[in-house]
């Protein structure tokens, strides 16, 4: 066996010299940084090291589970992540149907180019917008105010009880075109034949789409949805540091801003690193729940 291995090895000595390089990156960008998972369990010191650092146990994940903050922070970016989920998963499909179901190949190719381009936009420059566009005197207000919805203007960013709302349809904008990209692939791969069987059974568009577009995607769309509730607890840093505020910290303030600001404003990295564990644990934990009922509603799931 020994031997087998080694003339593979020998035979294939190109393949290894290209694979070789991305594993040892990954093995020294990815594995050797998680050694310091370890300061979680310290009373971690920057000075001190990991040696020198007084071991705590968990005292670190029952402070944050005893920390009133810590749930006003988790309850924000569920509600958050949902919303995004809820209504920009749905979406993702929705757009991506529409954009296959088109007919003439310039506007498709327009279409698509056009849902696509937020997404190549930084959040510095895409926050930039929605703070002058939702000011008082932005482009909503001047709308709503033109259209008579509202008799005053709203300052949406300084509502908090608006910012989740704000979040998520702000994320939706930026993402909801690249979100379509698997979608439109997997269409593709659907057999012509099946819809022109379906035309002469006399099944309209609409049934099209029911019978033989979303089943032809199922695979993908299952894919997708157990990718996204195992990423439920990662909120978008770079869009609530751009979007937050003192007026709206309170409904704003996610697991992921909340690491930072005490891992970087506070230099308290044990503590950091505690909530990370406990959020990366849920998002595992979540990911394998979603992946089980998958399994059993749809017979389909990711493993």
């Amino acid at each position: 066996m020994y031997y087998k291995f080694k003339e593979r090895l020998q035979s294939q000595w190109q393949l290894q010299a290209m694979i070789w390089p991305s594993i040892i990156l990954m093995i020294v960008f990815s594995f050797v940084p998680m050694l310091g998972l370890i300061i979680a369990f310290q009373d971690y010191s920057p000075l001190s090291g990991f040696i020198g650092s007084g071991f705590l146990g968990l005292e670190n994940f029952k402070a944050f589970l005893g920390d009133q903050d810590f749930y006003n922070v988790l309850t924000n970016t569920l509600a958050i992540s949902l919303m995004k989920m809820l209504i920009g998963f749905p979406l993702e499909i929705i757009l991506a149907i529409l954009i296959n179901e088109l007919r003439l190949g310039l506007f498709k190719r327009i279409s698509q180019t056009i849902s696509y381009l937020p997404h190549f936009l930084s959040w510095v420059i895409l926050g930039g917008m929605m703070i002058s566009w939702l000011s008082s005197t932005g482009l909503v207000n001047s709308l709503l105010l033109s259209m008579h919805v509202i008799s005053e203007p709203i300052a949406f960013l300084a509502n908090a009880n608006a910012y989740w709302w704000v979040a998520t349809f702000s994320d939706i904008w930026k993402e909801v075109g690249w979100g379509t990209i698997l979608y439109l692939a997997a269409m593709s791969g659907i057999d012509p034949s099946l819809y022109e069987a379906a035309k002469v059974d006399g099944a309209k568009i609409l049934k099209r789409i029911w019978y033989v577009t979303i089943p032809g995607i199922r695979n993908i769309i299952v894919l997708m949805f157990v990718l996204r509730v195992g990423s439920v607890l990662g909120s978008n840093l770079e869009q609530t540091l751009v979007l937050q505020n003192s007026s709206n910290v309170l409904r704003s303030e996610v697991i992921d801003s909340y690491v930072y600001h005490l891992a970087l404003a506070q230099g308290d990295f044990s503590f950091a690193t505690a909530v990370g564990i406990f959020s990366s644990v849920v998002s595992v934990i979540l990911l394998l729940i979603a992946n089980f009922l998958t399994k059993k509603l749809s017979d389909s799931s990711i493993f």
